[in-house]
Order: structure tokens, then sequence, then C-alpha cells
């Protein structure tokens, strides 16, 4: 993962672009592969870990309607927490996660389901993914790595 987490951070660099994360399933794993990469406090503004749904409505004012017409673990939600964490940081780009690590279904979801957004300035990209892990810790991993994979590809689409 270390190499286009590299490929990631050269990218921001290079165009200057600013990043900020907001996590619910991964609990910091997104945040914690990008300052793996020496410099990258140059870009990396910081980042929200929102596991509860209090969190999410404290910390990345995700909207308590959002929570309770669509759940945590929702496209709707991973908007708001992207859009949270982009204006509480004022970063360029934001990128949020939610999703069900298990091992039991959640809201109506199986396990190791989520829903990724990324914010550019003023365009959504938001994603449904699946992990077919079955062990909790592996598919955060693999969700760390969707997700990083997905922002890698979208980075140099518009860079």
């Amino acid at each position: 993962m270390n190499t286009f987490v590299q490929e990631i951070i050269d990218i921001l660099k290079e165009k200057n672009i600013t990043i900020a994360t907001c996590e619910s399933a991964t609990g910091g794993m997104i945040g914690s592969h990008l300052v793996g990469v020496s410099g990258v406090s140059k870009i990396y503004l910081g980042g929200l870990i929102t596991y509860s749904n209090a969190s999410k409505v404290k910390l990345a004012n995700v909207n308590q309607v959002t929570l309770d017409k669509f759940g945590a673990i929702s496209k709707e939600t991973a908007l708001e927490m992207a859009t949270g964490a982009m204006n509480k940081f004022k970063s360029d780009i934001a990128v949020s996660i939610t999703g069900n690590a298990g091992p039991l279904p959640s809201e109506d979801k199986p396990t190791g389901v989520a829903y990724i957004c990324i914010c550019v300035i003023d365009k959504y990209y938001s994603y449904e993914i699946h992990s077919k892990e079955t062990e909790r810790n592996q598919i955060r991993i693999d969700f760390t790595f969707k997700v990083l994979s997905l922002l890698l590809a979208l980075l140099k689409q518009i860079a």
C-alpha cells in the first residue's frame, strides 16, 4: 500500500492540494497511512474519527435528520462527513468512509459494505464498496486499501 500512498502524496504536493479525512469504519487507518509518508504535513491538514453517531454530529456536522432518515451507513452520511471535514480543516479535498466491518449486520446493511465520499472543492464523488473479507480487521484494512485506491485514481483523472 505504501507505494501508491506515496504516489497520492506526491500528486497532492505537486499540485499544492490539501486533504482532510473523516473516518468511521476504518477508525483512523486512512489518516495513519497518509502520515506514514514523510513530508505529508505540507498537505494533510488532519482527520476526524467519528465512530459514533454523536461524534458524526458533533465533530463532522452531520445532520441528525440525515442519520435518522438514511442511517450512519449511507452515501448521504458519507457526503456530510466529507463536507464536514472539508469545512472544519479548510482543505481542498476531503475523504470520508462509513460502513459495517462486522461481525454482524448493522442498520440492515451486511458486513463488509461501506460508503465513501471524496469531495474535491465543489464536486462530490460517492462510492459504495464491498469487502469479501470475513474478519473485522481485515475488512477495515480492505476498506482502507479501496479508499486510497479510489483517491489515487480520482487524483490521476483530475491532476
